[in-house]
C-alpha cells in the first residue's frame, strides 16, 4: 500500500470537510451526544470555517492518500494559529484517519510529514492536544516520544471535555549534522 501526501488548498474545501466530518464521527459519535456531535460537525467543519482556516499563513492542511483516495488529514498550525502560545515550537491540531486504515501506516506517514516541516521551521519542539480518553491517539504519541506537560478544555457542543497536552522535544537539523 502506497500512501501519497498532498498539501490542502481552498479548491479542496468540499474534500476537507468531507473527510474531515467522516474521520471524527468515526473516532467519537460512540461516546458523545447525537446533538453535541452534530454542533460540532456543523461549526468546525463549515465551508466558511475550513476556508479562514486555509487562508491563515500559519496553519498547513495536508491529505494522505491511499490509491488516490483520500484517507486521512493533517492539520498543523505555527507562530500566533497555535491553539495555545507556544514559542518555538509546531502543533499538530489534527491527525485523522478513515477507520478502515488505522494501524496501516497512514497516521505515521502525516506524523513524519509534521516532523519534516517542524525540522524546516527548525523549532524546538512539537506540540498536541489529545483528548484524555482518545486512548488509541494517546498510545500513538507516546509510542512516538510525546509526553504531557498540561491540559486544557476542550468543547464539543455543549460538553466541556479535556485535552492533555503533549510535546515532544527535537534537536535542530544542524545538531544532527554534529552528532
Amino acid at each position: 500500500m502506497k500512501i501519497s501526501i498532498e498539501k490542502v488548498t481552498t479548491n479542496d474545501i468540499q474534500k476537507l470537510q468531507t473527510i474531515g466530518r467522516q474521520t471524527f464521527f468515526e473516532t467519537f459519535a460512540n461516546v458523545n451526544t447525537a446533538e453535541n456531535m452534530r454542533d460540532y460537525l456543523e461549526n468546525s467543519f463549515s465551508a466558511e470555517k475550513l476556508r479562514t482556516e486555509l487562508n491563515n499563513r500559519e496553519s498547513k492542511f495536508y491529505f494522505a492518500l491511499v490509491d488516490g483516495h483520500i484517507v486521512a488529514y493533517l492539520k498543523i498550525n505555527f507562530g500566533e494559529a497555535q491553539t495555545e502560545a507556544i514559542e518555538d515550537a509546531i502543533e499538530i491540531e489534527r491527525i485523522y484517519v478513515l477507520m478502515a486504515f488505522h494501524g496501516k501506516r497512514v497516521a505515521q506517514t502525516l506524523y513524519q510529514k509534521a516532523i519534516d516541516i517542524a525540522h524546516e521551521l527548525q523549532v524546538s519542539c512539537i506540540w498536541l492536544g489529545v483528548w484524555e480518553e482518545n486512548h488509541r491517539a494517546l498510545r500513538f504519541y507516546e509510542k512516538n516520544g510525546f509526553k504531557a506537560f498540561g491540559k486544557h478544555a476542550f468543547w464539543l457542543g455543549n460538553d466541556q471535555q479535556t485535552d492533555l497536552l503533549m510535546k515532544k522535544e527535537l534537536a535542530h537539523p544542524n545538531e544532527l549534522n554534529t552528532l
